[in-house]
């Protein structure tokens, strides 16, 4: 390994890292927002909205980042609609974490208990009160794991930018690789950058998971 190397291109991969952190942070809220519409559209099974947010939810899942990407930055230009890489690739992935968020508060809905719902109405609560007391805290509790889980993998799923000419992470291992051949050297420091993080994340939603874990008969 060829330390002084890898301390020469450092500055790269902290403004790569910055550049993909930045990238991430602005398609994954807008993920949340898009999640969150989508869940509340077919959880109150809102007509004709929950059919097109079921089919939104079905071809984001089931269409690879990288074919999405390619549609924007590629595809597009075709109808005079030209996007540049961060817009390509924060659209991007918004658009694919948008439905696995809706899925994530979809199920973290669902998994609160009729029940309670029944009895906090019986008691002369109205829909948006029990909604806004009953419903959404237990729900954004049941979904803390799966939302976690979706935050980790959309920042992985940065690592295929790259191929719209973005320089992530990946677009600076594979230019090092092709300009000086030290490919040992450029996936260690690929690695432990995405390590960097994602460690604290992951560290950060397991913290968070145990916080809330109340939602549930007697926990």
């Amino acid at each position: 390994m060829d330390v002084s190397f890898m301390q020469e291109q450092l500055p790269l991969y902290v403004e790569a890292a910055k550049l993909t952190l930045h990238i991430a942070v602005l398609g994954i809220i807008l993920a949340i927002i898009v999640g969150l519409i989508c869940s509340m559209v077919r959880y109150f099974k809102v007509p004709v909205l929950q059919y097109i947010a079921g089919g939104y939810i079905e071809l984001s899942r089931n269409t690879p980042l990288l074919i999405q990407l390619f549609f924007l930055y590629f595809g597009l230009p075709k109808l005079n609609i030209v996007l540049s890489s961060e817009q390509c690739a924060v659209i991007g992935l918004a658009f694919l974490g948008g439905s696995y968020m809706a899925e994530a508060f979809r199920s973290g809905l669902d998994n609160v208990a009729p029940i309670q719902v029944e009895t906090a109405l019986s008691l002369g609560m109205t829909k948006s009160q029990v909604f806004g007391h009953i419903i959404l805290p237990q729900a954004v509790s049941n979904s803390i794991p799966a939302f976690c889980a979706n935050v980790i993998f959309l920042i992985k799923e940065t690592s295929v930018f790259s191929a719209v000419a973005l320089a992530d992470l990946m677009f600076i291992t594979k230019d090092l690789i092709g300009i000086y051949y030290k490919t040992d050297e450029s996936l260690f420091m690929l690695v432990m950058a995405y390590l960097i993080i994602l460690l604290p994340i992951s560290i950060l939603c397991t913290f968070i998971e145990r916080r809330v874990r109340y939602a549930e008969y007697g926990d």
